[in-house]
């Protein structure tokens, strides 16, 4: 492998921190078969998170037509299943990832993913729309994002913050585009049609993808001994602390990403369009949010700088978005919508590298994997209650909802940075 001759201090602090593999017969870290799987993996995460991050488009579109019978809180619970599905099978798709590389995880799971949105085109009964969208899609979308973050996390150890924003930037960029694309859609050849289409663009770019993401590591014999879940993870203190952690901000995070447009229709009389255009607005400053922090991340700390982006998306809640519930604003949800989308997108973008940093390289899937779950449950979740709490306002008062997810972010930002205290201790140093 190879290793850089600078004497910058950030990057010895991150060789001593981060243990890598040092096998003779490894490719060196980086180059162009590195940085061609960060093209597949943000491939991978557009079509994927990027997709997901429409979700408000279809809590709209559900909740005034074909689902209009249901309350907010159970339409929610598709995409709940939904975003749980993305992380909770981690350990499953670690394992073979660790031992097999991506091909067996990320070429079934691109195909499951066209096949749900094309069964969700057919769906017109909750039970369908809940099959296909939500445990089909996301059981597939869960597999590839998994196998691009972690080929990418192989690929690069000095630089891991940089590459793995790059390739997060994808799930903003589908972001920006889905939302936008599926309200034309649905006027020119109606909603399933929109589906039907989004289908295919999927299809063509997750068929490219499956050329590009390519595992660093060797494949290895299987291990039937080996543990599918490794649960003593948690009897090291910085890593429980991080997992709390990352529950309590990912149990608030997506709020805005599904309520945000009815709210601005409720309450402050946007235009449906311009409802709709905000979740693409959020999308669009999370770009500039994946890349900048984590590029600086790789200098001063990767968890660091995600504690300070999780206490910046709590204040961004309760000084930007609740104070709108009393004095609904065009102007001011856009300018949170601006903001959140740079924070939130800076602390999706760290999760995985604060995982990589605590382990070695060889067992990045079986760790990220462990994390994933603690994610699912805090996904699975929080879209749900915050439906819930919406309800017994009496579905037009968001208010309840908003101090959830901020007081969420609160919380979730307190483990951060005990962890981080953690780990500097253990580390001897403050750039961790």
């Amino acid at each position: 492998m190879s290793s850089s001759n600078s004497s910058n201090p950030s990057i010895e602090a991150a060789k001593e921190s981060i243990p890598i593999v040092t096998e003779p017969d490894l490719p060196p870290e980086g180059g162009i078969r590195g940085w061609i799987c960060v093209v597949g993996a943000f491939i991978c995460l557009f079509c994927t998170f990027g997709f997901l991050n429409a979700i408000g488009v279809f809590q709209t579109h559900y909740e005034q037509n074909s689902l209009r019978d249901y309350s907010s809180s159970d339409i929610s619970w598709i995409f709940a299943v939904q975003l749980c599905l993305m992380w909770a099978l981690g350990p499953l798709y670690g394992r073979l990832l660790d031992t097999f590389g991506p091909v067996p995880v990320l070429y079934p799971c691109s195909l499951l993913c066209v096949f749900a949105l094309c069964m969700t085109s057919l769906a017109d009964e909750y039970y369908q729309i809940f099959l296909a969208q939500g445990l089909g899609f996301g059981i597939g979308a869960g597999g590839v994002f998994t196998a691009a973050m972690i080929c990418v996390g192989q690929w690069f150890v000095e630089r891991r913050g940089l590459a793995l924003g790059i390739a997060a930037c994808g799930s903003s960029t589908g972001g920006v585009i889905f939302p936008i694309f599926l309200n034309k859609m649905v006027g020119d050849v109606g909603f399933y049609g929109a589906i039907r289409y989004t289908a295919l663009f999927i299809g063509i770019l997750l068929a490219g993808s499956c050329f590009m993401v390519r595992s660093r590591l060797p494949r290895k014999a299987w291990n039937k001994d080996a543990p599918w879940l490794d649960l003593s993870l948690f009897k090291e203190r910085q890593f429980a602390l991080y997992c709390l952690g990352a529950f309590f901000v990912m149990w608030g995070l997506w709020g805005p990403f599904d309520y945000l447009p009815s709210m601005a229709q409720e309450e402050a009389k946007f235009s449906p369009d311009l409802a709709l255009y905000l979740i693409s607005i959020i999308n669009a400053t999370s770009i500039p949010g994946r890349i900048i922090p984590p590029h600086i991340a790789d200098h001063v700390g990767h968890f660091n700088v995600i504690t300070t982006c999780a206490l910046s998306t709590a204040i961004s809640i309760l000084c930007l978005w609740l104070p709108f519930h009393y004095h609904p604003s065009h102007a001011g949800l856009i300018v949170f919508a601006l903001v959140y989308g740079f924070v939130t997108g800076a602390v999706v973008s760290l999760l995985m590298p604060c995982v990589a940093k605590s382990g070695k390289l060889e067992t990045l899937g079986v760790r990220f994997g462990t994390f994933q779950l603690v994610v699912a449950l805090g996904c699975l979740t929080g879209l749900p209650i915050m439906g819930t709490i919406l309800k017994q306002q009496g579905g037009k008062n968001f208010a309840g909802l908003e101090i959830f997810a901020a007081v969420s972010a609160l919380i979730g930002a307190s483990f951060l940075a005990m962890s981080t205290y953690q780990m500097a201790r253990s580390r001897g140093t403050w750039r961790v």
